[in-house]
Protein backbone atom coordinates (compact mmCIF):
# COMPACT_ATOMS: atom_id res chain seq x y z
CA UNK A 1 0.00 0.00 0.00
CA UNK A 2 1.54 3.29 -1.03
CA UNK A 3 1.42 6.15 1.37
CA UNK A 4 1.27 9.68 0.12
CA UNK A 5 3.50 12.14 1.94
CA UNK A 6 2.90 15.86 1.61
CA UNK A 7 5.85 18.14 0.97
CA UNK A 8 6.86 20.83 3.48
CA UNK A 9 4.58 23.86 3.20
CA UNK A 10 1.84 21.73 1.65
CA UNK A 11 -1.15 20.09 3.33
CA UNK A 12 -4.43 18.37 2.64
CA UNK A 13 -7.76 20.16 3.02
CA UNK A 14 -10.53 18.40 4.96
CA UNK A 15 -14.16 19.09 5.81
CA UNK A 16 -15.78 17.68 8.92
CA UNK A 17 -19.45 17.99 9.72
CA UNK A 18 -20.55 16.92 13.16
CA UNK A 19 -24.00 16.77 14.70
CA UNK A 20 -24.54 17.73 18.32
CA UNK A 21 -27.44 16.60 20.50
CA UNK A 22 -30.44 18.92 20.06
CA UNK A 23 -30.68 19.64 23.78
CA UNK A 24 -27.03 20.69 24.18
CA UNK A 25 -26.43 23.95 26.01
CA UNK A 26 -24.28 26.76 24.63
CA UNK A 27 -21.43 26.02 27.06
CA UNK A 28 -21.25 22.36 26.03
CA UNK A 29 -21.12 23.23 22.35
CA UNK A 30 -18.47 25.86 23.03
CA UNK A 31 -16.32 23.33 24.95
CA UNK A 32 -16.46 20.90 22.03
CA UNK A 33 -15.60 23.63 19.51
CA UNK A 34 -12.68 25.00 21.50
CA UNK A 35 -11.34 21.49 22.05
CA UNK A 36 -11.43 20.80 18.29
CA UNK A 37 -9.70 24.10 17.53
CA UNK A 38 -7.02 23.21 20.09
CA UNK A 39 -6.55 19.73 18.56
CA UNK A 40 -6.16 21.11 15.03
CA UNK A 41 -3.56 23.60 16.25
CA UNK A 42 -1.71 21.03 18.33
CA UNK A 43 -1.40 18.66 15.36
CA UNK A 44 0.10 21.40 13.14
CA UNK A 45 -3.13 22.02 11.24
CA UNK A 46 -4.97 25.25 10.47
CA UNK A 47 -8.69 25.92 10.74
CA UNK A 48 -9.92 27.74 7.63
CA UNK A 49 -13.68 27.90 8.16
CA UNK A 50 -16.19 27.24 10.93
CA UNK A 51 -19.96 27.47 10.42
CA UNK A 52 -22.80 26.67 12.78
CA UNK A 53 -25.81 25.61 10.77
CA UNK A 54 -28.15 25.42 13.75
CA UNK A 55 -30.75 22.89 14.78
CA UNK A 56 -32.14 20.89 11.87
CA UNK A 57 -34.27 17.85 11.33
CA UNK A 58 -32.28 14.65 10.83
CA UNK A 59 -32.89 12.37 7.86
CA UNK A 60 -33.40 9.50 10.30
CA UNK A 61 -33.48 9.15 14.07
CA UNK A 62 -30.06 8.96 15.71
CA UNK A 63 -29.98 7.76 19.31
CA UNK A 64 -33.72 8.53 19.56
CA UNK A 65 -33.22 12.13 18.46
CA UNK A 66 -35.12 13.61 15.52
CA UNK A 67 -33.14 16.86 15.41
CA UNK A 68 -29.51 17.82 15.79
CA UNK A 69 -27.27 20.87 15.80
CA UNK A 70 -25.01 20.86 12.74
CA UNK A 71 -21.48 22.31 12.80
CA UNK A 72 -19.16 22.52 9.76
CA UNK A 73 -15.34 22.64 10.01
CA UNK A 74 -12.85 23.12 7.20
CA UNK A 75 -9.16 22.76 7.98
CA UNK A 76 -5.70 22.03 6.59
CA UNK A 77 -3.45 19.31 7.89
CA UNK A 78 -2.32 15.75 7.56
CA UNK A 79 -3.86 12.41 8.43
CA UNK A 80 -2.91 12.80 12.09
CA UNK A 81 -5.15 15.87 12.39
CA UNK A 82 -8.16 13.96 11.07
CA UNK A 83 -7.63 10.97 13.31
CA UNK A 84 -7.23 13.19 16.37
CA UNK A 85 -10.29 15.34 15.52
CA UNK A 86 -12.42 12.23 15.01
CA UNK A 87 -11.09 10.67 18.23
CA UNK A 88 -12.15 13.76 20.18
CA UNK A 89 -15.57 13.79 18.51
CA UNK A 90 -16.02 10.10 19.32
CA UNK A 91 -15.21 10.74 22.99
CA UNK A 92 -17.60 13.69 23.35
CA UNK A 93 -20.99 12.78 24.79
CA UNK A 94 -22.70 15.71 23.06
CA UNK A 95 -21.81 14.49 19.55
CA UNK A 96 -24.30 12.21 17.79
CA UNK A 97 -22.50 11.72 14.47
CA UNK A 98 -19.63 13.09 12.40
CA UNK A 99 -18.11 12.68 8.97
CA UNK A 100 -14.84 13.87 7.46
CA UNK A 101 -14.15 14.26 3.75
CA UNK A 102 -10.89 15.00 1.92
CA UNK A 103 -11.55 18.07 -0.24
CA UNK A 104 -8.17 18.71 -1.89
CA UNK A 105 -5.03 16.67 -1.70
CA UNK A 106 -2.20 19.15 -2.25
CA UNK A 107 -2.76 22.68 -0.94
CA UNK A 108 -0.10 25.31 -0.44
CA UNK A 109 -0.52 26.43 3.18
CA UNK A 110 0.94 29.89 2.63
CA UNK A 111 -1.47 30.63 -0.23
CA UNK A 112 -4.59 30.17 1.93
CA UNK A 113 -5.97 33.37 3.44
CA UNK A 114 -8.09 33.02 6.54
CA UNK A 115 -10.30 35.74 8.02
CA UNK A 116 -10.52 35.78 11.82
CA UNK A 117 -14.33 35.77 11.82
CA UNK A 118 -14.36 32.65 9.60
CA UNK A 119 -12.61 30.50 12.22
CA UNK A 120 -14.51 31.71 15.27
CA UNK A 121 -16.93 29.28 16.90
CA UNK A 122 -20.26 31.08 17.31
CA UNK A 123 -22.04 30.82 20.62
CA UNK A 124 -25.17 28.74 20.16
CA UNK A 125 -28.36 30.65 20.87
CA UNK A 126 -30.95 27.92 20.37
CA UNK A 127 -34.60 28.24 21.21
CA UNK A 128 -35.97 25.62 23.61
CA UNK A 129 -36.90 22.34 21.99
CA UNK A 130 -40.49 22.25 20.87
CA UNK A 131 -42.29 19.00 21.44
CA UNK A 132 -42.32 16.87 18.32
CA UNK A 133 -45.54 15.00 17.92
CA UNK A 134 -44.90 11.32 18.19
CA UNK A 135 -46.43 10.29 14.88
CA UNK A 136 -46.09 6.84 13.49
CA UNK A 137 -44.20 6.32 10.23
CA UNK A 138 -47.48 5.53 8.45
CA UNK A 139 -49.01 8.83 9.55
CA UNK A 140 -45.88 10.75 8.49
CA UNK A 141 -46.07 9.20 5.02
CA UNK A 142 -49.75 10.01 4.74
CA UNK A 143 -50.93 6.40 4.66
CA UNK A 144 -53.26 6.98 7.62
CA UNK A 145 -55.68 9.86 7.70
CA UNK A 146 -55.16 12.29 10.56
CA UNK A 147 -57.62 11.98 13.41
CA UNK A 148 -60.43 14.47 13.25
CA UNK A 149 -61.53 15.90 16.52
CA UNK A 150 -64.84 17.70 16.46
CA UNK A 151 -65.72 19.82 19.42
CA UNK A 152 -69.51 19.53 19.49
CA UNK A 153 -69.97 21.45 22.73
CA UNK A 154 -69.22 24.80 21.12
CA UNK A 155 -71.06 24.09 17.87
CA UNK A 156 -74.54 23.15 19.12
CA UNK A 157 -76.99 23.58 16.28
CA UNK A 158 -80.59 24.43 17.02
CA UNK A 159 -82.82 21.35 17.28
CA UNK A 160 -84.32 21.75 13.81
CA UNK A 161 -81.02 22.26 11.95
CA UNK A 162 -79.31 18.83 12.24
CA UNK A 163 -78.23 17.24 8.99
CA UNK A 164 -79.13 13.64 8.09
CA UNK A 165 -75.91 12.07 9.39
CA UNK A 166 -76.17 13.81 12.76
CA UNK A 167 -79.85 12.81 13.08
CA UNK A 168 -79.01 9.16 12.40
CA UNK A 169 -76.18 9.31 14.93
CA UNK A 170 -78.45 10.91 17.54
CA UNK A 171 -81.19 8.29 16.95
CA UNK A 172 -78.63 5.45 17.24
CA UNK A 173 -77.38 6.83 20.55
CA UNK A 174 -80.95 7.17 21.86
CA UNK A 175 -81.75 3.57 20.87
CA UNK A 176 -78.64 2.30 22.74
CA UNK A 177 -79.64 4.17 25.91
CA UNK A 178 -83.16 2.66 25.90
CA UNK A 179 -81.93 -0.94 25.66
Amino acid sequence: MSRQVTAPGRAREYETIYILRPDIDADGAERIGSRLAEVVGRESGRLTKVETWGRRRLAYDIAKHRRGVYVYLKYLGGGKVVSEVERNLRLSDGVLKYQTVLVRNDVEVEGVTIADEDVKFERLELTPLEDDRDDSRERQLGLIEPERRIDRSSEQAPAGELDDAEEAEAEGAADEEES
